[in-house]
């Protein structure tokens, strides 16, 4: 299942995997020329196959990693079925305020928080399924590719040769260099859907934009103590100023301590603890933590797609495209978090 690993590997993601990602899956073999190729299965790219199938298009589909993306994987299902236990949360804990009484004490079960997560991702991954998208008549690759041409595609011992293309390949967490915190160790988003099963009882949250300010109000909804540094001087900078301020105050609200024109100088492990180094209001402080979490932005998946023999430019915040998402080769087009500025689902499809 290539480098993805998913913990635990209970009975929904089993469910997971055998829908995204069927352990014996048997490629096709390329069939001719294709009138579409459509490289990455998540969001994008599975609107693209679908869509041009609908209308009789020849379309092969190649996923290297897990059928659904960041959408069913890691992003939307994951973190807004993750969302709504957070918002219960929360309002039992304001629960006096409209006249209702819960027992002292009552906290959120983070493990059966996380399992309904898994349940509900694995509930949701058949609209995503191999299978799925084998019934409509599009010819499923599963496997790691790159191109060999303009117009071919090498993946394993196959060559598949197509028309048109449409990269959507999606992209992952930018990793800053701040000395220390590869040693330290961190985890992204990605991680924390993969793989995180025990709660952290302190956890810093690097990065104020969506993804960081969404985990830090579930994580202390839940009952972690979270910290939260950004290096602008309000979270959401690519929000409009006054909806960002009105979160930021219900954070604050909700305890999470905010760190704002924080500059992170360095990270390092002490007595079993990582400590975080940073400067603000002109002076430098420190904080220690059971879990960092990395969500500074993101980074496209090109590496290894060889788009110099596609003739197909890039830089690195993605695949260059024109205002009809055209790539310089006219015939291949990129999609999704792979070469839009804005990097939701929403965009993508």
């Amino acid at each position: 299942m290539s480098s993805i690993e998913l913990i635990p590997f209970d009975e929904f993601n089993r469910q997971l995997v055998e829908n995204t990602r069927p352990p014996q899956w048997q490629n096709p073999r390329a069939n001719g020329r294709y009138n579409l190729l459509v490289i990455g299965g998540g969001s994008a790219g599975l609107v693209c196959a679908a869509g041009a199938a609908g209308v009789g298009a020849k379309v092969a589909l190649v996923e290297k990693h897990l059928l659904g993306g960041d959408c069913l994987i890691t992003g939307c299902v994951p973190s807004k079925t993750l969302l709504r236990s957070a918002h219960f949360s929360g309002d039992v804990r304001r629960a006096a305020q409209f006249g209702v009484h819960v027992p002292a004490g009552t906290t959120a079960d983070f493990t059966a928080v996380m399992r309904r997560m898994r349940r509900v991702r694995a509930h949701i991954s058949p609209h995503d399924s191999a299978a799925r998208f084998k019934s409509l008549g599009i010819d499923v690759f599963l496997g790691d590719g790159h191109f060999t041409g303009s117009h071919t595609f090498q993946l394993d011992d196959q060559t598949i040769e197509f028309k048109k293309a449409v990269i959507a390949t999606g992209s992952r967490t930018a990793v800053v260099p701040i000395p220390g915190l590869q040693e330290a160790g961190f985890i992204t988003n990605e991680d924390f859907f993969y793989r995180l099963t025990e709660q952290p009882a302190r956890l810093a949250v690097v990065g104020g934009g969506p993804v960081g300010v969404e985990l830090a109000q579930a994580m202390q909804r839940f009952g972690s103590q979270v910290t939260l540094f950004e290096v602008d001087e309000h979270i959401l900078p690519g929000e409009d100023p006054e909806a960002a301020a009105v979160v930021q105050e219900q954070l604050r609200e909700d305890g999470v301590m905010l760190h704002l024109g924080a500059n992170i100088t360095q990270v390092r492990r002490r007595d079993g603890q990582k400590v975080l180094t940073f400067s603000g209001d002109g002076e430098e402080k420190e904080t220690a933590v059971d879990e960092i979490l990395l969500a500074v932005g993101r980074q496209p998946n090109i590496e290894g797609l060889n788009l110099e023999a596609a003739q197909t430019a890039y830089s690195d915040t993605g695949i260059t495209i024109n205002d009809r998402l055209q790539t310089t080769n006219p015939d291949i087009y990129a999609a999704g978090d792979v070469a839009l500025p804005y990097q939701f689902t929403h965009t993508a499809d």
